[in-house]
């Protein structure tokens, strides 16, 4: 089981991971995960989380696009994938593409690993250290993205 201050090494090594990002970086953390977000992008973000799939808890690890208009999820997912050879270069194959775990409408770029066993800060930082790779492969990309008219 996670305990209370699992996620909070994770947030705080993810951010030195990522802290040569530019822009206005932001990230919280809480029981059952981590978010991080830049500028006032709150429902596109970085997430390292619990999750219930059939039953299961997982760890899942990387981008959610949750914006209340689908079609905007779509759109900024849609815009990431014309891009997926370059990502993908340096996340591999692992993250899946697609409708977001458990919600119609979201979607995401992400994996799922099996739920931290105990709460190691090696294991913290395991976690931190790929989802840092999620920001840094996929923020730069996914501020290319051409503003909707």
């Amino acid at each position: 089981m996670v305990d209370d201050s699992f996620f909070d090494h994770v947030r705080n090594a993810a951010e030195g991971f990522v802290g040569g990002m530019p822009g206005d970086r932001h990230a919280t953390s809480h029981a059952r995960g981590v978010k991080i977000w830049f500028a006032d992008a709150t429902r596109e973000h970085y997430e390292a989380q619990l999750i219930h799939d059939e039953s299961m808890t997982k760890l899942e690890i990387g981008f959610h696009a949750e914006h209340s208009n689908g079609a905007q999820n779509d759109a900024i997912l849609n815009h990431l994938l014309t891009l997926e050879p370059t990502w993908r270069a340096e996340l591999g194959n692992e993250p899946a593409t697609g409708a977001f775990i458990g919600r119609t409408g979201w979607t995401r770029i992400s994996e799922c690993w099996d739920p931290p066993a105990a709460t190691s800060l090696d294991e913290a930082i395991e976690v931190a250290a790929r989802l840092a790779d999620y920001v840094n492969s996929l923020e730069p990309l996914r501020r290319q993205r051409p503003l909707a008219h």
